[in-house]
C-alpha cells in the first residue's frame, strides 16, 4: 500500500498495531482469526477493489485502444454472464483512482512513490 494509506491506518488503529500480531504468512496481515478485516473502514485501495470485476484501457497511440477485463475466479457471478457481455458500468475501471493516489503520494515524498508492506505496521511481527 502507499505510505499515505499506512499513515491513515496507523492513525486510526494505533492500539491494534501496538498490541496485536499480523495474520499468518500467506494471508492478509489485517485479517483476524475469523477472516474479518480489522481495519475495514481504513482498508487500503487495493483491498477496496479486491474481487470486483475490473477493466482497464490500453491506448494504442492512434486514438483508440484495447479494453481488458478480468475478475478473480472466486468472485465470478453464479449467473454465468461472461465478462465480455457485461456492460462497462458493471466494472471498476482501473486507472484514474490509482493515478490520483500515486500523484498524492509522490507529492508527499518527492516523487519516490514509497510503498509499505502491511506486516511492517505491526509492532509485534
Amino acid at each position: 500500500m502507499f505510505e499515505i494509506e499506512a499513515q491513515l491506518i496507523q492513525h486510526h488503529h494505533a492500539e491494534l498495531l501496538a498490541e496485536a500480531t499480523p495474520g499468518p504468512p500467506g494471508a492478509c496481515a489485517f485479517l483476524d482469526s475469523d477472516g474479518a478485516c480489522r481495519v475495514y473502514e481504513q482498508r487500503p485501495y487495493v483491498c477496496r477493489t479486491q474481487g470486483l470485476p475490473l477493466r482497464w484501457l490500453e491506448p494504442d497511440g492512434e486514438g483508440g485502444g484495447l479494453e481488458y477485463r478480468d475478475i478473480c475466479p472466486l468472485n465470478e457471478s453464479d449467473a454465468g454472464v461472461p465478462l465480455v457481455e457485461l456492460p462497462p458500468e458493471a466494472f471498476w475501471t482501473i486507472g484514474s483512482w490509482e493515478s490520483k493516489l500515486r500523484m498524492i503520494q509522490e507529492l508527499r515524498d518527492a516523487g519516490q512513490g514509497h510503498r509499505v508492506p502491511l506486516r511492517t505496521l505491526f509492532a509485534r511481527r
